[in-house]
């Protein structure tokens, strides 16, 4: 009897501390739109003779609001044309080549992103050189500068797309939120063990195949399959508290293996925007995998732990508390179903 009051004291921690996760969650997504995560900028720069450069500048669209970020280049390199400024679903692009007046190439030099520091977005930048030198980086509001430095190395490429994985994992609320749906399904620590494992195997095999060009699924119709993975398991909870059984319940890492592959394409996508290096793709595509999976880890863990700190609290919370979680992130999760179906209809 003893045994089983702590096991029930255990599942109430868990569910209050999911809770409480949940709000966090949403005031996340309240400051990053109702939709998928705010895709960064990106910045591409490609030498297409000596010391000229054609540079290609993505930003994401919000609704009718432009973005504004305008790369400056250092003072010995001009502009050849006007911007050639191109709208495009969820996006504006624009296109303008610069050449150095005195021949140096960018290698060692500074660019200076502006108005990015007032924004709420990353920058992802990319330079490819005629002598088949790539270089990438990630450059944030606080510190809107991309230093270029003087030769790029598998090093250089390895961590930049390491950063971007753990960058998206824990910039996608809706990723997130499935894990932390399963989270709420598994009854032990082997059974989320077994879970996560295959949620991960899953997607890294449709992340490697869509950013190959192997498999192909259009962005929209992903992104909704993601939300309803999120509303069947929302479901599925509800229904393991009334008794009943089914697959999932009983077998959860079944579900996550199916879902995880719709994940995969979705990790895909944001790959797609970001860019594989032409000379390190196995390496991108496998440090970009990992960063993702040490987010996710990171993520786990933290829930772990707040389930455990919180669970030595006692806290008393209504009974009907725990409800809360699954409909808040069924309603949720059913909004953006909506949302991402309309998009594409």
């Amino acid at each position: 009897m003893l045994l089983k009051m702590k096991k029930i004291q255990t599942e109430k921690a868990r569910g209050y501390c999911y809770l409480i996760v949940l709000l966090l969650a949403i005031f996340l997504v309240s400051h990053k739109s109702w939709g998928h995560e705010i895709r960064p900028a990106v910045l591409v720069i490609k030498e297409i003779k000596t010391a000229t450069y054609q540079i290609t500048l993505k930003v994401p669209a919000l609704g009718d609001r432009v973005i504004k970020i305008i790369p400056v280049f250092p003072d010995n390199y001009k502009e050849l044309g006007p911007l050639q400024p191109r709208k495009l679903p969820g996006s504006y692009i624009e296109h303008l080549t610069i050449t150095s007046t005195d021949g140096s190439e960018l290698f060692g030099q500074e660019i200076y992103m502006e108005g990015l520091s007032g924004l709420q977005i990353d920058m992802l930048v990319q330079l490819e050189f005629l002598d088949g030198t790539y270089i990438s980086g990630i450059v944030q509001p606080k510190a809107p500068f991309f230093n270029i430095p003087q030769r790029g190395s598998k090093a250089q490429v390895a961590g930049s797309y390491f950063n971007m994985g753990i960058l998206h994992i824990l910039g996608g609320i809706d990723h997130l939120l499935f894990v932390l749906a399963l989270m709420l399904i598994v009854p032990n620590l082997w059974t989320l063990f077994k879970t996560i494992t295959a949620f991960t195997v899953a997607h890294s095999i449709t992340l490697a195949l869509a950013s190959l060009g192997i498999i192909q699924m259009p962005t929209a119709p992903t992104e909704a399959v993601i939300a309803l993975s999120i509303v069947f398991l929302c479901i599925e909870i509800l229904n393991s508290k009334k008794g009943r059984k089914s697959i999932t319940l009983q077998h959860p890492w079944i579900v996550a293996l199916i879902f995880g592959l719709f994940h995969g394409l979705g990790f895909a996508g944001a790959l797609s925007d970001i860019g594989l290096p032409p000379h390190e793709i196995p390496l991108a595509l496998l440090m970009f995998n990992v960063g993702v999976e040490a987010g996710q880890v990171l993520f786990v863990g933290i829930i772990l732990i707040l389930t455990y700190g919180i669970g030595k609290l006692q806290l008393k919370w209504p009974n009907w508390a725990w409800k809360l979680m699954p409909y808040g992130i069924g309603s949720l999760a059913a909004f953006w179903v909506v949302q991402r179906t309309i998009s594409f209809l």
